[in-house]
Formats: structure tokens, sequence, C-alpha cells
């Protein structure tokens, strides 16, 4: 990750919110884009949109459903075959559901680990595997803030961002010296449609300023960036938190 332009990108997630305005930023520098989804229809709005906004074209999409394994490796193979190389893969696909749905609605909880975890980590590693094959790339994940401590508001859904963190920490430490760089995008409250409706805590962000984070966490290469950046020293507060504190809080 690098202030070049010009670089191949598969992006899983660019149809709204964060996705939709870190695609956009990233057409607007040069930067070629294959987008995988599994709504047609939204992926090709979301192509149309990218089309004039600086690409020379439209981008390809490619049908891909995180809660279908069967349709990551099949889709991973159409990007690399539209785009040539992969130097990038942006996941900011995700499924959410308040801990009162989930608790009130088990079947969601599957649905909920299918795609945070076990579809994310899947794509992960069919992209790492094509990537190193090349000699390196980089991986840019969306997990959460909600990942940082085990909360009593988000028990199930806080559960799927931590696994999906540790996951990508170890692949840092894993494949770093291979030429894979790997960089988690932790978000905290941003007003986004997954977000509607909910009570609204302080340092809420806005999908662009999300996006502007993370395009300078990629180009400075970092590794873990918190956004809005007020949420980094705020989960280092939370991270230590005696267990007993966290009891009462009930955030």
């Amino acid at each position: 990750m690098s202030h070049a332009t010009g670089r191949r990108v598969v992006f899983v997630g660019a149809t709204r919110g964060m996705g939709r305005a870190l695609s956009r930023r990233l057409v607007e520098r040069g930067d070629r884009l294959c987008l995988l989804g599994r709504d047609a229809g939204e992926l090709a709005r979301a192509a149309a949109d990218l089309g004039v906004r600086g690409a020379s074209a439209p981008p390809t999409t490619v049908a891909c459903d995180l809660s279908d394994p069967d349709t990551i490796e099949p889709a991973l193979d159409a990007a690399l075959a539209d785009l040539g190389r992969l130097d990038v893969v942006v996941v900011t696909a995700g499924e959410f559901a308040t801990q009162e749905a989930l608790e009130a609605e088990p079947s969601r909880v599957s649905r909920l680990f299918d795609v945070n975890v076990r579809g994310v980590v899947l794509l992960c590693e069919g992209a790492k595997r094509r990537m190193l094959a090349m000699g390196g790339g980089a991986l840019v994940v969306f997990t959460s803030v909600a990942g940082e401590r085990g909360r009593a508001s988000n028990v199930l859904y806080g559960a799927t961002k931590a696994a999906l963190s540790a996951y990508l920490e170890g692949l840092d430490h894993r494949h770093f010296r291979d030429g894979l760089r790997v960089l988690d995008v932790k978000p905290g409250f941003v007003r986004t449609s997954m977000t509607a409706g909910l009570r609204e805590p302080p340092f809420a962000g806005e999908p662009e300023q999300v996006a502007r984070d993370v395009e300078r966490a990629m180009d400075r290469q970092r590794s873990v960036v918190f956004t809005p950046r007020a949420w980094g020293p705020v989960m280092s507060v939370v991270r230590g938190l005696p267990r007993a504190v966290m009891r009462r809080a009930r955030f």
C-alpha cells in the first residue's frame, strides 16, 4: 500500500455506506476496481456511479455472497481474470444486528458468524494465496471497535469482530515478510443505513470521514486504524477497564 495510483483493487461492499465512500476515493485517484457482492442491481448502480467519477469505464461486477462459500473462489478467479493482478483486496461488507434482535431470532446468529467470520476469512484466504503467488499485495478489512472488549450491549456482533481482528493480526505476523500487508480498519459508530435508528454515542462519524482515514492509513502502510480517530484513545481506555467496572457499565 503506497501513494502509487493505478492499483488493481477487488472491492467487496462498495454498494453502500463506508464502502461506497471509500470506493469513490480509490477510483478518483486512478485505481481500477472490480466490485464483488450479492445484489446484482446494487452492484450495477455502484459501478455506474464509479464510472462517472474517474474510471475509464464502469468497474466489472462479479456475484459473490459471503454467506455462501461456494461463490467465493469463483468470484476471485473472475476478478483476477478481469484485473490481471490483485494489488489490493478491500472488504467492507458484513452483517449486523442488535443483541436484542439476535437473541430473539437465533437463526440470525448463524448468519452473523457465517458472513462476518467464515465468509470474510475464506475470502481473505483466497485473496492471500493469489497475491502471495504474485509477490504480495494488501488486504484492507473492516472489523469494528465492538471487537475490542466483550461488552453487554453487543455480545454476539462483538465476538464476530474480535475473531476477525485476531485472524487479521495473525495473518499480518505470518506473511508480512512475504510481502502481504494487512490493514484492520476499526470503525466506531458511523452514520449509515446499518446504524439508522440506533442511539448515537459521542464521536459518531460520517462515511466520507472514514474513507479519508482509511485512504491515509493505506498510504502510510498502517496495520490498524481506528476511525473516526477519537475512537483510538477511547478504546485504549476501555481495554484497560477492570472486568468489575465493565459489568457495572453495561455499555
